[in-house]
């Protein structure tokens, strides 16, 4: 079971620094590939999105490859089987969050459900 939990937090780890990527953020079809169809997100503005809105920032241009997340003290649980949680601190030039995702187990793989930013010191 141990060995089954590791591989599951590893697969939403690298989901989400996926979904981190700005090559993959530019990309639509590719964030669509790891957004859960009911997803949605309390951001650390307060704002809530869903995917439809993720999308129209992610590839409305706001998205610098030269300015790409950095994340640190990333951590993730199994909260159920295919149910991963996920906490990390995130620095975007001097923009800094905690963030807890929450990722699926679904038919064509880990997709992020539920996502929570707020903002850190």
């Amino acid at each position: 079971m141990k060995d089954e939990n590791e591989r599951a937090v590893q697969a939403a780890v690298d989901a989400e620094l996926r979904l981190l990527d700005p090559g993959v953020r530019m990309s639509p079809d590719r964030v669509l590939e790891l957004l859960d169809p009911e997803f949605n997100e309390i951001g650390a503005s307060g704002r809530r999105w869903d995917a439809e809105t993720i999308l129209a920032v992610t590839s409305g241009g706001s998205v610098s490859p030269e300015s790409p997340v950095e994340v640190s003290a990333m951590s993730g649980t199994v909260l159920a089987p295919g149910v991963v949680h996920l906490t990390y601190l995130s620095d975007q030039q001097g923009r800094r969050a905690w963030r807890s995702s929450v990722w699926r187990l679904t038919e064509t793989g880990w997709r992020m459900y539920f996502h929570q930013g707020t903002p850190a010191a």
